[in-house]
């Protein structure tokens, strides 16, 4: 074989094994943003059920604006598309 022929096969071993990694980081990146959405709706559900068993005490308003603060602080109202 001559030296193109193999540099032009190392060329395209390359371009796959990189397009494989590509892929493979999409994957992950779709697992993560699927995990991090039912994280929160876990939390919000959670936090539902919290106040549905606290009723309207003082401590269950504390309780929810505090969980409503750290939803906000780490951005638990917006969506990954």
């Amino acid at each position: 074989m001559s030296f193109e022929t193999i540099s032009l096969l190392l060329n395209w071993l390359q371009l796959g094994a990189l397009l494989a990694i590509m892929f493979r980081l999409a994957h992950i990146f779709d697992l993560i943003a699927n995990t991090q959405r039912e994280l929160r709706r876990a939390i919000h559900h959670l936090g539902e059920r919290h106040a549905g068993e606290a009723g309207s005490s003082d401590i269950a308003a504390g309780t929810r604006s505090d969980l409503a603060a750290r939803s906000l602080r780490f951005g638990a109202g917006t969506e990954i598309h």
